[in-house]
């Protein structure tokens, strides 16, 4: 049995969600390849060094910079013949084109893997993490997403050889027009070890900012809940939840939130929640490890003088 990792790539680094498909792809069998698309044939050298792939297939095209899910999944279809599985992060990236290859291979995508159980069983969240639910595959070739924070990463050290693959690339009935993303110095929502995130009892957009002052103290991302994010305190690429982004950091501050279940799905994984709330009855209170019962914005103000 062989496994395929489609590789996710943020700008020439690899992303933390391939790393842990990686290590799940290591659990299901003992050859691991990686796919690449992209544009530029040197970023398979950062792939080739990550420890428990065995060969990097590597396809390159100028048109492959932005490549669309219409023809990735064709390439990727086309690739798997000869693997038993196909293995990627949980992203928004995998959730384009995984589907797709599911539909030419004639399968059934088991999506957010949690915990692999055997070759063919796999555990999964459903009804936003309330439950997880045992799935058996009987597809001959099995495809899986699986989540980040539910697997170790990937670590460098290995010397994976490259196989350059000839293809040809289908034609696209879609065009690039461009991307526009948030920078920040701040790590990475979910990869970050430490996360305050704020809610709308900050009340403002001008209030949410002590958020990102407070993160920028403790070294951490800045999350917001979905309230918050409605009410344009922030944009929604900061959004925790089912709807949002899912973590599972060290240490969870949850700054004015009351704890809707879609946002508790989001982070309910986190190692210590800190709760910073004056209802006491807030669902976010009685999930937190540590609740700090006070006005959030003296909170804040003390946090920010030690």
């Amino acid at each position: 049995m062989s496994t395929l990792v489609l590789i996710e790539l943020n700008s020439d680094q690899v992303s933390a969600n391939t790393r842990a498909a990686v290590t799940a792809a290591k659990l299901l069998s003992n050859k691991v390849d990686a796919l690449i698309l992209t544009n530029n044939s040197n970023y398979a050298k950062s792939v080739s060094s990550i420890d428990g792939i065995d060969t990097v297939k590597l396809i390159t095209d100028d048109s492959l910079e932005h490549v669309s899910s219409e023809v990735a999944s064709k390439l990727v279809s086309d690739v798997m013949d000869g693997y038993q599985y196909l293995v990627a992060g949980s992203s928004t990236f995998s959730k384009n084109i995984l589907p797709r290859v599911g539909a030419l291979l004639d399968v059934q995508p088991i999506s957010d893997v949690c915990e692999i159980k055997s070759s063919n069983t796999f555990v999964r969240p459903l009804y936003a993490g309330n439950i997880m639910a045992t799935v058996e595959s009987i597809d001959p070739t099995i495809i899986l997403t699986v989540r980040s924070t539910s697997f170790e990463h990937a670590p460098d050290g290995g010397s994976a050889p490259i196989e350059q693959l000839t293809v040809d690339i289908p034609k696209s009935n879609s065009s690039f027009v461009e991307i526009q993303e948030s920078k920040s110095e701040r790590p990475e929502l979910t990869t970050a070890e430490r996360i305050v995130s704020g809610g709308r009892g900050l009340g403002s957009k001008e209030n949410f900012e002590l958020i990102e002052k407070l993160a920028d103290k403790l070294s951490a991302a800045v999350g917001a809940s979905r309230a918050a994010v409605d009410a344009g305190f922030i944009s929604n690429d900061y959004q925790v939840g089912q709807t949002g982004k899912v973590v599972a950091p060290k240490i969870y501050i949850a700054v004015g939130i009351s704890g809707a279940i879609q946002h508790l799905a989001g982070m309910k994984d986190s190692q210590v929640i800190v709760a910073i709330n004056n209802d006491p009855d807030a669902p976010m209170c009685r999930m937190a490890d540590l609740v700090w019962q006070v006005d959030l914005f003296e909170a804040i103000d003390d946090m920010l003088k030690h």
